[in-house]
């Protein structure tokens, strides 16, 4: 804790922190230089008394807060409190009706914050993930009838034939032990490749549930509906597969597919309002996008893009348009902020903010805010760009609040508070 306050807050200068072995009286020789004053003579009381005033200080900055700092947004002052630290590349979290929050970390812990700190202790029974460079344990999502049904829903990448791939299962959290684990939805095919596997979770007002697939590094396997690669599917809650899907009862295709085409969703959300669908997905090199989620649409990866290739900054596919393939809503190029989870914005704690879409930034590390108009981006602004580090996902909080978690080995869940202005 010490050190992220002294990083992120600004009481970094190794003079003010106390020794780790030795105490302040390592400390004390680098104090009195900094309080050197012209005809100050440093005598034994005046040490002791410096020490004690230290000692103080840093117990008055850290012994039962947590750290904060204040920022300035368009709409209004707020300020982020870090509420727990050194997780291990959290990806999602979620809220349990009786306050506890969820979180996932890659390498394969679920994670349960309760009262406001971290249970040393990962939940037992979670199945062995694969976690291999950025695959891992990743989503965590509630079944809309939580409350009753106990149903939670994690998405993580595991083995299989040809190699590895998104499956997703449901189980119930009874005490700190997840049972009744079923799989409900295995990726096809797998591959031997470590990037791009997507993967959020999301019901809709209908209870049918969303899956976002990568195109785990198989460009040209987004616009084949015979596979998963590059694809969002739809599931009943279950996992089997609900009879108005695009897809389903035509030859040759997967009948889970919702939509295809896309590169690599890591962002998806509920508008609040419409209940309509939103995600975001990676381009490459520029060409991060935001889509409006309709049946049976092609968004157009790697046929068009506002990307480019990595090594050559070559265009990719056919241009940045093309009939009948859907364009974004809002895309970045070209330079990528590489996005990752997203919330609208539909609290009563920052109403400046109310119908607002939030988006982390891995590359940018950043929060963004679009302000919309119907499905229309009429302004972004950049939220604490290089403060917190690469933000991996957004979610607003039953108290009207933003978390935010932050993908580090270090990782952290920060909170953003409104502020009188």
């Amino acid at each position: 804790m010490q050190a992220r306050f002294g990083r992120l807050f600004g009481y970094d200068d190794p003079a003010m922190k106390p020794a780790h072995s030795g105490g302040w009286s390592h400390t004390l020789p680098r104090l009195e230089a900094h309080l050197a004053l012209p005809g100050l003579k440093m005598t034994n009381a005046l040490r002791r008394r410096i020490v004690v005033a230290g000692v103080a200080l840093v117990a008055s900055l850290t012994a039962g807060t947590a750290p904060v700092r204040e920022f300035t947004s368009e709409k209004g002052p707020f300020r982020v409190v870090i509420l727990v630290e050194g997780l291990e590349r959290p990806w999602s979290l979620a809220f349990l009706p009786d306050g506890d929050l969820l979180i996932t970390e890659r390498p394969g812990r679920l994670r349960v914050v309760h009262a406001g700190k971290l249970d040393p202790q990962p939940v037992e029974g979670v199945p062995e993930v694969v976690a291999y460079d950025q695959g891992g344990l990743l989503d965590v999502a509630l079944h809309p009838q939580y409350a009753t049904n106990g149903w939670l829903y994690l998405s993580y990448v595991a083995g299989g034939e040809g190699g590895i791939g998104t499956d997703v299962l449901r189980g119930r959290l009874r005490g700190h032990c997840l049972e009744d684990v079923h799989v409900i939805f295995r990726m096809q095919p797998k591959t031997g490749k470590g990037h791009n596997f997507g993967s959020r979770l999301l019901f809709d007002r209908d209870g049918y549930l969303y899956v976002t697939l990568g195109d785990r590094g198989e460009r040209d396997h987004a616009q084949r509906l015979a596979d998963d690669l590059g694809k969002i599917v739809r599931l009943h809650d279950d996992g089997r597969v609900p009879n108005d899907n695009p897809f389903r009862g035509r030859p040759g295709a997967r009948p889970e597919i919702f939509t295809y085409g896309h590169r690599n969703v890591q962002g998806l959300a509920l508008h609040p309002w419409t209940g309509v669908v939103w995600a975001h997905e990676h381009g490459p090199q520029g060409g991060d996008e935001v889509n409006v989620i309709r049946a049976g649409t092609n968004y157009g990866w790697p046929v068009i893009t506002y990307g480019r290739e990595y090594d050559t900054g070559e265009p990719i596919g056919e241009g940045t348009q093309k009939a009948g393939l859907a364009q974004p809503v809002h895309f970045w190029a070209p330079v990528s902020i590489a996005p990752s989870g997203m919330a609208f914005y539909d609290g009563d704690r920052f109403p400046r903010w109310r119908g607002d879409l939030f988006i982390g930034a891995l590359r940018g590390q950043m929060l963004v805010r679009l302000e919309l108009d119907g499905e229309k981006v009429i302004r972004e602004e950049r939220l604490l760009q290089k403060v917190l580090g690469r933000i991996r996902d957004v979610r607003v909080g039953p108290d009207g609040l933003v978390y935010l978690l932050t993908d580090s080995k270090q990782g952290i869940l920060a909170r953003l508070e409104p502020l009188s202005p």
